[in-house]
């Protein structure tokens, strides 16, 4: 684990505790050497994370497009600063730089990035672990969403166990490195949409 992606808000919300633990997890990826790959962000979650890892004397490349370049305030002290053109390309330009991501807390944007790095490794894309830091259960509602598309069937077992959860970051960063992908990828084939195929992760 070289470069771990971390999904956060642009916003940090109210409470302290969040903020406390958006420096935890940036100190101690700078600590092990373990660069950040984030938004590219100076507030909220985002620039608290980046501060935190360059003060540990950490690495920390931001990739953001450019007209959020306008509406962010981006950071300026990144040790590398990409731009792209749309929000798309800044995800799939994160999740080929890293080795694993991290979600912390966050609104849609988080959410929408945490998804969709679960389904490119669902879909045998990518086979890089993925990891919710479960802040003062910020995540459970969701969790427990997710523990309902098993039960009704709609997402199988080995694709939930793909979601790695812990309260505390060592432990979540060790199941990362301990990660070992589905060997089972979900994909659509002749026509039948409940069968599954192996196969290895894709090149893109």
């Amino acid at each position: 684990m070289k470069r771990i992606a971390v999904y956060c808000g642009s916003s940090a919300g109210p409470n302290e505790i969040y903020r406390t633990q958006a420096a935890q997890l940036g100190r101690y990826l700078a600590e092990n050497k373990i660069q950040v790959i984030f938004g590219g962000g100076k507030v909220g979650m985002m620039g608290i994370l980046a501060d935190a890892a360059l003060e540990a004397g950490g690495e920390v490349t931001g990739v953001i497009p450019g007209f959020l370049q306008v509406k962010e305030v981006v950071h300026s002290q990144l040790t590398e600063l990409i731009t792209v053109e749309t929000m798309h390309q800044r995800k799939a330009l994160i999740e080929e730089m890293c080795d694993g991501a991290i979600a912390l807390p966050g609104g849609f944007g988080t959410l929408d990035e945490l998804f969709e790095m679960l389904t490119w490794g669902q879909l045998g894309l990518h086979d890089k672990p993925v990891g919710i830091l479960n802040i003062n259960g910020f995540y459970d509602p969701i969790l427990s969403a997710i523990d309902r598309m098993v039960n009704e069937g709609f997402l199988k077992d080995l694709n939930r166990d793909m979601v790695l959860v812990s309260t505390q970051i060592e432990k979540l960063v060790d199941a990362m490195r301990n990660y070992q992908p589905p060997k089972i990828r979900k994909w659509i084939m002749d026509g039948d949409p409940g069968k599954d195929t192996p196969f290895t992760a894709a090149p893109h």
